[in-house]
């Protein structure tokens, strides 16, 4: 993955913490951060896994936030926008899946390893998520909570990870 993602990986990690905060307390803000980074870095590695499918986001851009938003119900302030033009839905949608899922994160960093092995490794967190990651971020891994938007673009991923997606919840 190149340096090229970054500005996507940060909003998106941005986006999930705003829709999903962690309970108070740093220590628990910094652990659901590293869970939501470790997700969508592994989704944005899954999605642009050539750097001409980063070059191709660049010229096309992401998404944006508007249809994670609205499922969410979420209102940003105007002043709260540009970072928001950054947030790639398929990228969050897949994020999404492997946080409500630690199996299916374990499957699809099996298959980042082929796609670069650098930022595949180092995932435990989310593959093998501890008590204390579980309760920093209780929200941010509920499957039900999640659904509205892993269920966006699970079947692609699906698709990708070489799954029946009727084998998913």
């Amino acid at each position: 993955m190149t340096d090229d993602l970054t500005p996507v990986i940060a909003a998106s990690t941005r986006w999930l913490l705003a829709a999903y905060p962690a309970p108070g307390g740093a220590l628990s803000r910094a652990l659901a951060e590293a869970q939501a980074r470790q997700a969508v870095t592994l989704a944005a590695t899954l999605r642009y896994p050539t750097d001409l499918d980063v070059q191709l986001l660049h010229l096309l851009a992401p998404s944006g936030s508007h249809r994670l938003d609205r499922l969410t119900g979420c209102e940003p302030q105007p002043d709260d926008t540009a970072w928001r033009t950054w947030i790639d839905e398929t990228v969050v949608s897949w994020a999404a899946c492997l946080l409500a899922d630690p199996a299916l994160a374990a499957r699809a960093a099996h298959q980042a390893v082929t796609v670069d092995e650098h930022h595949a490794a180092g995932l435990h967190r989310l593959t093998s998520p501890g008590g204390r990651d579980i309760e920093a971020a209780p929200l941010l891994r509920h499957p039900d909570l999640l659904e509205n938007i892993a269920g966006l673009h699970r079947p692609q991923l699906m698709e990708l990870l070489s799954l029946d997606s009727a084998d998913q919840p």
